[in-house]
């Protein structure tokens, strides 16, 4: 019955030779067929490590990792910036926002002369701008741009400090030693906006109290207005701004009754953390991997492994998770294709964050700039709705 399954998505949704293309301008990571790995690398104040694999035809997960001045200027604050953009309805929205979210980063911070909550609080509100110009300007030959869009997830270390910014279902996991036990406990610093969270439907519904139809369990799955999980993004155009909700966008995509307010928000949760010499390290990570881990899963194996291959390693586990709820074996289903893969886990990024307690009051630091991934997209490429 499985092989039968396998043999028809393979034939719908089996490769084809546009659906990407390989880049030699990751060459600081390795490839291992769907899956891009850097299993060790240095930043600011540790070790850090990263991972992907597709099961998307096309990758809508992006991230990055950039060590070194936080302003625009070079001259400081120093430190290190994490980036986990989980892209859904094509890869355009995570691909702008690892274009340029870092960027407006760096430029607020220099008007302001330090990093700090409203920096990034700016620099979101400045991706999300940039991504809505986009859409107007591609509109009248590519409207259905209005549908794709992106969770964000950043982490900042900077002066002793982890701030944390989020934006949808992807999550931040501190691991934290603890002194009476010698265990190291999951510590979740990010918060979540899903419609399957009931403090967000909750939410949902205080802000649009006439609408009896904010969220629908559709299919066991509670989606806002029936499309769509996640409740802020940046991106998805068409669930924003009214003028972007109809012809010629899909029709699945367009409400029967136009909407006066929002229905979707960009404003990201942000916390702040002062780093503490028992805080070990941190996983960022899109919602692919924590549907197959709990936090405290993941933290485990972080800390009963080395180092090295951390990020990676996450992933196998996730993966092996992944192909025994289908009762298969890890080895069958690395032989599926992409596209034929999202049938059985989505698009997975990790990056762990090593934090050595001596580094954390960093002066200034060498910059290291790495994004993952290793595969380049075509240009003005939608994925298939």
């Amino acid at each position: 019955m499985l092989s039968g399954l396998m043999n028809f998505l393979q034939a719908c949704f089996g490769p084809r030779s546009d659906r990407y293309v390989h880049s030699g301008s990751n060459s600081v990571g390795r490839q291992d067929g769907l899956l891009w790995y850097k299993d060790m690398g240095q930043h600011s104040t540790g070790d850090f490590s990263m991972a992907v694999v597709q099961a998307n035809s096309l990758l809508e997960d992006q991230s990055q990792i950039e060590s070194g001045s936080l302003s625009s200027n070079e001259s400081g604050p120093f430190g290190t910036f994490v980036g986990i953009y989980d892209g859904h309805g094509g890869p355009e929205t995570s691909r702008y926002i690892n274009d340029h979210l870092f960027q407006h980063l760096k430029r607020f911070t220099l008007e302001q002369q330090s990093m700090s909550v409203d920096v990034i609080r700016k620099a979101y509100q400045a991706a999300e701008e940039g991504f809505v110009s986009v859409v107007t300007r591609q509109w009248p030959t590519k409207p259905q741009i209005a549908a794709v869009g992106s969770c964000c997830l950043t982490g900042v270390v900077c002066g002793g400090t982890l701030y944390i910014a989020n934006l949808g279902d992807s999550r931040a996991v501190l691991g934290r030693a603890v002194k009476a036990t010698g265990e190291v406990i999951a510590v979740q610093l990010s918060d979540e906006h899903n419609a399957c969270i009931e403090s967000v439907r909750q939410e949902l519904c205080s802000m649009h109290p006439d609408d009896k139809q904010i969220v629908v369990l559709k299919h066991n799955v509670w989606r806002v207005k029936g499309l769509i999980q996640v409740s802020r993004a940046i991106g998805d155009i068409y669930l924003k701004k009214a003028e972007f909700n109809r012809e010629p966008l899909y029709a699945k995509f367009r409400l029967r009754e136009p909407f006066k307010r929002p229905i979707l928000s960009a404003e990201p949760s942000i916390s702040t953390h002062h780093l503490l010499p028992d805080d070990r390290f941190v996983i960022f990570a899109s919602d692919g991997l924590w549907e197959h881990l709990t936090n405290q899963e993941a933290v485990d194996i972080i800390q009963n492994h080395p180092r090295s291959g951390s990020a990676r390693r996450l992933v196998k586990a996730a993966l092996q998770e992944a192909a025994k709820k289908r009762e298969m074996r890890y080895s069958d289903l690395k032989k599926i294709d992409r596209g034929v893969r999202r049938f059985f886990h989505d698009d997975i990024t990790v990056i762990v964050l090593f934090l050595d307690s001596s580094n954390l009051f960093v002066s200034k630091c060498p910059s290291v700039s790495v994004r993952g991934g290793g595969i380049t997209l075509p240009p003005n490429t939608l994925a298939p709705c």
